[in-house]
């Protein structure tokens, strides 16, 4: 027990022991040799200084000096050199990160342009397959037109009834529809002078018939014709039925046939019996008896004083002033002091006129040296067109009576006067309009172009003239100008007005107007002006909505409606009823609700009818209106620049 305990402390001891040794004997070592390595170096140190200093200083070591020198400025050239390819070698690496960069930049915008396309794209499938569904389930298809059909002969023989005068009420029981379809075109044939024998002059004849020929419905075939045209008067001859029913494709009732007296003589009757029996042809001329006139069949002509063809409104004076010197004007003398006549209302209107007014007025109701005799009871004329130009072109409203025989509705002195206030621009004042035949007025409003009033209102008509405005006027002035132009003013007008009236009656649409190219504005020497490049806009902002295939705007869609529904404003306010055109900006719209109820055809509602923003709206083709396809016109004033950003905007 002893023995163990003492081997026990002496192994502790040797192991203390052993473990002071090992710790500090290190540390004595690492003491001792970094004193020395500190000592050896601040000896060196010395001693390298001094020998720098002895080589700097010595006049034996110059050699060596030279040689350090040139060592010294071969390493600065090799440090330089090496420092510039590090330089270069980094403006090479910024050059190609900045280019990086820029790819990577572009890359988004073509990423976004692409996004931008097949957004567009996208549209562009849902517009087709829109469109493709109103192609399945359409229930009204484009219909082809039927095949055109014409007569083949003439009209066949069909007597009137004998002692028996036959009354054309309307044009049902006296037109043969059967010879003019729908598609016919409405073809009519002119008598040239060999086949009317003793019926017109054949100088008047030659000229109608060179005017008619520019009619879009002329034919020479007399077999396919739906309407004859027959001139009379201008001669010598006295005009009886027998002559008429002579005519070559009179087919005894004269049905279908279009009988124009014209005559420059304004101050005679026609020179046939009023009487005579027409049968079933249409009578057109100036001077008309109430008891003969057929209301619906036979038509008032204006008097022909005007050019064969041609444009008249250079014969015009200029529309303003709106109030002229004289506020009304009249001149005229009555043939007749026959008590059957009507009430002289003209000679009652100095009594009725104000005395202490400041307008000036121009009445004159016995032109005692200036007469010109007629065998008309009406009220005459005086001088000539030129004087009588003076005293109208110089008048703001002009008096019209209706004639003075009870028994006419239109004398071709009164036609005269109308034509000649439409022509100097005074308005017309039809006194007794009840009475007044006036030329074309089933289709034509004479009350927008004149002032209408009773035999009534003679002690009114001062003041009824003086309270209205200088806009109406030059309004209802401007309205008489477009019917003296379009209606009135020449041989060619007048026929052409008539046939059209009756074309209008049967409802047959016009031809259409022939379709003819623009002039280009530019000739074989122009060369296009070089302009800048254009920056194109790498994110455009807008969309011009959905790409589609080209595809024809829609037209002729109201060839037998639009006479019916906007007949008024053919013949009213846009005076042309002569040509049928593929659509015109005045086409009614549907309303707004009408695209989802039934009537969605061609229709691109904004945002399926939801609405929306500046997007929802770039992005559709909505609206009040079918889809179409149309071009830009865009103004610039002379900006080339501005003008090619625009387009190539709009190309993108």
């Amino acid at each position: 027990m002893f023995l163990c305990l003492s081997t026990f402390k002496f192994k502790s001891r040797l192991f203390f022991t052993v473990l002071v040794l090992l710790i500090i004997t290190p540390l004595i070592g690492h003491y001792y040799l970094s004193k020395e390595e500190k000592d050896g170096f601040e000896n060196s140190y010395n001693t390298h200084s001094k020998l720098e200093v002895h080589g700097d200083y010595g006049v034996f070591r110059a050699t060596d000096l030279k040689h350090r020198i040139a060592e010294l400025v071969r390493i600065k050239n090799s440090v330089n050199n090496e420092l510039r390819n590090i330089e270069g070698k980094r403006q090479k690496l910024l050059n190609e990160l900045a280019l990086n960069h820029k790819k990577i930049e572009d890359s988004k915008a073509e990423v976004i342009r692409q996004e931008a396309e097949l957004e567009k794209l996208k549209i562009s499938v849902k517009q087709a397959q829109v469109a493709e569904n109103e192609a399945i389930i359409q229930n009204s298809p484009n219909l082809a037109p039927p095949r055109i059909i014409l007569p083949q002969n003439p009209p066949s023989f069909i007597p009137l009834p004998v002692n028996t005068h036959y009354t054309c009420r309307n044009m049902k029981n006296c037109f043969d529809y059967s010879r003019c379809s729908l598609t016919s075109g409405f073809p009519f044939y002119f008598y040239l002078s060999e086949e009317l024998p003793e019926l017109v002059s054949t100088s008047l004849n030659k000229i109608v018939f060179q005017v008619l020929r520019y009619n879009p419905h002329f034919t020479n075939s007399s077999n396919n014709a739906c309407v004859y045209v027959a001139l009379i008067g201008e001669t010598h001859n006295f005009i009886n039925i027998t002559q008429l029913e002579h005519l070559p494709f009179w087919g005894g009732d004269g049905r279908n046939h279009v009988i124009f007296y014209l005559s420059k003589n304004i101050y005679n009757k026609p020179n046939f019996d009023q009487n005579i029996d027409f049968g079933r042809a249409i009578l057109a001329q100036s001077f008309w008896n109430e008891k003969n006139f057929r209301h619906g069949h036979d038509i008032i002509l204006p008097v022909s004083l005007g050019p064969p063809g041609g444009e008249v409104w250079m014969d015009s004076p200029y529309m303003l002033p709106a109030r002229r010197k004289y506020l009304l004007s009249f001149e005229g003398y009555k043939n007749t002091n026959i008590i059957k006549h009507q009430q002289n209302f003209v000679d009652m209107l100095q009594k009725y006129i104000t005395q202490t007014t400041v307008d000036q007025f121009y009445i004159i109701t016995d032109c005692e040296n200036q007469r010109v005799e007629s065998n008309i009871i009406d009220w005459c004329l005086c001088n000539d067109e030129t004087k009588r130009k003076v005293f109208i072109t110089q008048s703001t409203f002009t008096l019209i009576p209706a004639p003075l025989d009870n028994d006419m509705i239109s004398t071709a002195m009164m036609q005269t006067r109308i034509f000649e206030s439409l022509k100097f621009g005074a308005i017309p004042v039809f006194l007794e309009h009840d009475r007044i035949g006036l030329p074309f007025d089933e289709v034509i409003d004479w009350c927008r172009a004149a002032i209408c009033i009773a035999g009534e209102r003679i002690p009114e008509l001062h003041w009824l003239l003086r309270t209205i405005p200088d806009n109406d006027i030059l309004l209802m002035r401007r309205q008489g100008r477009m019917l003296y132009e379009k209606y009135f003013g020449t041989i060619q007008a007048i026929l052409d007005t008539t046939l059209a009236v009756i074309r209008n009656r049967i409802g047959i649409p016009p031809m259409p107007v022939i379709d003819t190219p623009s002039p280009s504005i530019f000739n074989e020497h122009f060369k296009p002006i070089k302009m800048d490049p254009i920056i194109p806009d790498a994110e455009p902002e807008e969309s011009l909505g959905p790409l589609e295939q080209p595809f024809s705007s829609p037209v002729f869609k109201r060839n037998y409606t639009v006479m019916n529904i906007q007949g008024y404003e053919l013949w009213n306010s846009w005076g042309d009823p002569f040509k049928l055109y593929p659509h015109t900006p005045f086409d009614p719209l549907l309303p707004s609700d009408a695209k989802f109820v039934g009537s969605g055809k061609g229709f691109r509602p904004i945002n399926n009818g939801a609405g929306g923003a500046g997007k929802e709206f770039c992005q559709s083709l909505g609206g009040n209106s079918p889809r179409e396809q149309f071009t830009i016109v865009i103004l610039t004033y002379e900006r080339d620049q501005v003008l090619f950003c625009y387009l190539y905007s709009l190309i993108l």
